[in-house]
């Protein structure tokens, strides 16, 4: 009984590390395309930021994805 408590707490772990990582790459495709409205010149240095910062949200998900196993 406690190997599958185990195994579901883990599950939750996982799936609330996924949906953080989302709601955050979701937040900065959002403030990166507001930013190339609000300013068209610099939405190169924009999209290079917003590129990193997606990714630094996504490796949350493969965190929390390996570390829950």
């Amino acid at each position: 009984m406690i190997h599958v408590i185990a195994e579901i707490s883990g599950s939750i772990q996982g799936g609330l590390g996924c949906l953080g990582a989302a709601i955050g790459v979701g937040l900065v495709g959002l403030k990166a395309a507001e930013a190339v409205g609000r300013n068209p010149g610099a939405s190169t240095k924009i999209l290079v930021q917003g590129i990193v910062g997606m990714a630094l949200a996504e490796a949350v998900a493969f965190y929390a994805l390996f570390m829950g196993k």
